[in-house]
């Protein structure tokens, strides 16, 4: 590991122990530190991946409690072996699906995120995998991150523009196009290729 990576990885921890620290202490002074430590480890992130303070601090310093992965889904779902993925506004393809919302299970969530962005009703055949983001995706990211991928199978509907996605097709494996990698990678669509033509399918997870 590249020592820039190392100082980054610190400066994640240092912020994840500082916000327990902040949720658990009861001494007033305690809470200054903890609080200074977040502060302190916020402005290392800033420098070493080039991010706005303002913007680590949104992240990070309105959170409260302890601190856990954030939870994304993703959906696969196949038409005569091809893969759905969306076309976003940057001309990047992925597959469906994004950041689990508080109110929603994984499931009632991925289901949601195809509907918004593909403009299809689905239902839910099996999950794929439960991983984790950091070993699989590029670049890093300043927060954890469990991405669920599920496969699914479309009952209805059609694509319809909207401000999330401007395009929806039909991909074989060796015509994948250019990806959202930080999203879905070459390595997570070929995964979802052999889930779906797998007959004993088992769960893969970190």
């Amino acid at each position: 590991m590249k020592n820039e990576d190392k100082i980054l990885n610190w400066a994640v921890e240092l912020q994840s122990l500082a916000q327990a620290g902040l949720f658990y202490c009861q001494d007033k002074f305690d809470e200054q530190r903890f609080q200074r430590i977040r502060e302190i480890s916020a402005e290392m992130i800033s420098l070493k991946s080039d991010l706005p303070l303002d913007k680590i601090k949104n992240l990070f310093l309105n959170e409260s409690g302890y601190q856990t992965p954030k939870i994304a889904t993703r959906a696969a779902i196949f038409e005569n072996d091809k893969i759905l993925l969306v076309q976003e506004s940057d001309g990047r393809w992925v597959l469906p699906g994004g950041w689990c919302d508080v109110d929603q299970s994984p499931a009632e969530n991925v289901i949601k995120e195809v509907f918004e962005e593909a403009g299809l009703n689905c239902k839910i055949e099996k999950v794929i995998s439960v991983t984790d983001r950091a070993k699989h995706n590029k670049p890093d990211y300043v927060f954890g991150v469990t991405i669920i991928f599920f496969l699914c199978s479309k009952i209805s509907g059609e694509f319809i523009p909207n401000i999330e996605t401007i395009d929806s097709n039909y991909f074989s494996l060796d015509q994948i196009p250019n990806l959202a990698e930080e999203k879905s990678n070459s390595e997570q669509i070929k995964m979802c290729f052999d889930a779906y033509f797998s007959k004993n399918w088992i769960t893969h997870f970190d």
